[in-house]
């Protein structure tokens, strides 16, 4: 039969007990907090600015060193077609990193910046297709094709090398809670800003050829930034 001093006895065990799991799990979060500094401000914009300044860099001097720059541009500065052509990757590459960043952040909704890359994607199939509408027949298939479709997709997966790696970098020492949507927006980005680029070499001036060839060139670093977002991207 328990007596009265053992149930003290025991009591007084159970108290101690708990006071040496509230000890251990004190120390255990002293350690974990150990060594931990603040995160400084603006990480995500000064790593993706690092990389875009990498990529845009890296990919100028790919297009000098393989392609060249075409003869006319100085008449091409004060072409106001060629503002235009130069809007639209612009425009990819300002919603694609506004992508790339909330998708680098857990929780972060992206839902406005989809709907801004939307736009100037819809904006220069409508306009391509309404040139294309307008054309004689015989011109139609010309307008689509122009006089590069056969490498023009290559050669801008070619220049969106430099800024996938860059972004992939940037992106690698963030968050990313869904891997495959954020090597698509990276993947998507770097073609951008390939496009941007490649503006230098480029002598197609038909909207429906960048509507067509443009938006293939950035597709393909799109596809395989969703391919090895999984692998690459993984925490």
């Amino acid at each position: 039969m328990r007596t009265t001093r053992d149930v003290a006895f025991d009591q007084a065990a159970l108290s101690v007990s708990i006071s040496g799991v509230a000890m251990k799990t004190r120390e255990f979060v002293s350690m974990l907090a150990t060594g931990i500094v603040p995160t400084p401000p603006h990480v995500a914009a000064l790593r993706f600015s690092a990389a875009l300044f990498l990529g845009l860099t890296g990919a100028a001097c790919m297009v000098v060193a393989l392609y060249g720059v075409r003869g006319d541009m100085p008449q091409m500065l004060v072409t106001p077609l060629f503002w235009i052509k130069v809007a639209f990757p612009l425009a990819v590459v300002g919603a694609s990193l506004s992508i790339v960043m909330r998708v680098s952040r857990p929780g972060a909704d992206a839902t406005m910046a989809w709907i801004a890359l939307a736009i100037p994607l819809a904006l220069v199939w409508v306009v391509a297709l309404v040139v294309i509408v307008a054309a004689p027949a015989t011109l139609r298939l010309q307008l689509v094709l122009g006089n590069t479709w056969q490498v023009c997709t290559m050669n801008i997966a070619v220049l969106s090398v430099p800024t996938f790696i860059a972004v992939f970098w940037a992106m690698k020492g963030l968050a990313p809670t869904q891997p495959v949507i954020a090597g698509a927006a990276a993947g998507l980005l770097s073609g951008a800003q390939a496009v941007l680029v490649y503006m230098l070499y480029c002598v197609e001036m038909t909207v429906p050829f960048w509507g067509v060839w443009y938006v293939l060139g950035m597709l393909v670093p799109t596809v395989v930034g969703a391919v090895l977002g999984p692998r690459l991207l993984r925490w």
